[in-house]
């Protein structure tokens, strides 16, 4: 990769906090958001960034499909804007982590989570 370039990955607010049904899913989450630190500081003397974008409960097909009934009514409701995401709001971060204007941030994971903190 040349300098300037950007590397954006996807992590979870599972990564944070891990929700045990989803343990699996948590683990690997978690071991990409430790990877794009990692990787951050690696490729920072080579002009490349490397930030990632966590989401919280993002609505996709995958959740009527596999979630029972009761769990897809109540799907993000416990966020504080009480609502699930939709895939376009995620989608001006990921713009603003590849945007050169963006050169100073490294290392960074943004937070998609309908107003729950990501600490």
């Amino acid at each position: 990769m040349k300098p300037g370039s950007a590397i954006i990955n996807t992590a979870s607010v599972n990564s944070d906090m891990p929700n045990p049904t989803l343990l699996a899913y948590a683990t690997t989450k978690g071991a990409i958001q430790n990877f794009t630190g990692g990787l951050a500081q690696m490729l920072a003397d080579k002009g490349i960034r490397a930030n990632a974008v966590a989401p919280g409960p993002i609505w996709t097909p995958l959740i009527p499909s596999t979630m029972p009934d009761e769990a897809v009514t109540n799907f993000g409701k416990q966020t504080p804007m009480q609502r699930p995401g939709q895939p376009a709001e995620l989608a001006t971060a990921y713009v603003m982590l590849a945007d050169p204007l963006s050169s100073y941030v490294s290392g960074a994971t943004i937070a998609v989570t309908g107003g729950k903190p990501f600490i």
